[in-house]
């Protein structure tokens, strides 16, 4: 999802024109940007936490080379979901079973298709 996706969907939603919908959603999300920049959390009901977390600097090691290199110290943003929402991505999801065929597929591999 783009954020014109979602400028189209408070659009057809909301009832605002598409210069209205796009001066909220932009609003939004500078918010948001400005409140994380400052180092504030973001808490949405219903969804999750967004954190900013400062790491600091550390030793790691290139993958192909094995050469240790400083990794600087930087600040992260996390997102934690919310109960609601894991419980909305996982209503009625059956995890794959190993060895058996994926409904992934579109080639018509699975000989119950019509």
């Amino acid at each position: 999802m783009t954020k014109a996706d979602i400028i189209e969907g408070v659009y057809e939603r909301v009832g605002f024109s598409k210069k209205e919908s796009a001066e909220i959603v932009e609003l939004v999300f500078d918010t948001l940007k400005e409140t994380l920049e400052r180092g504030d959390r973001i808490k949405v009901s219903g969804f999750g936490n967004f954190q900013v977390r400062q790491k600091n600097a550390r030793v790691g090691r290139n993958p192909q080379t094995g050469k240790e290199i400083e990794i600087s110290a930087r600040r992260v943003l996390t997102f934690r979901p919310s109960q609601v929402l894991k419980s909305a991505l996982n209503n009625g999801y059956v995890p794959p079973v190993p060895g058996t065929p994926s409904s992934d597929h579109d080639e018509g591999d699975d000989p119950t298709d019509v």
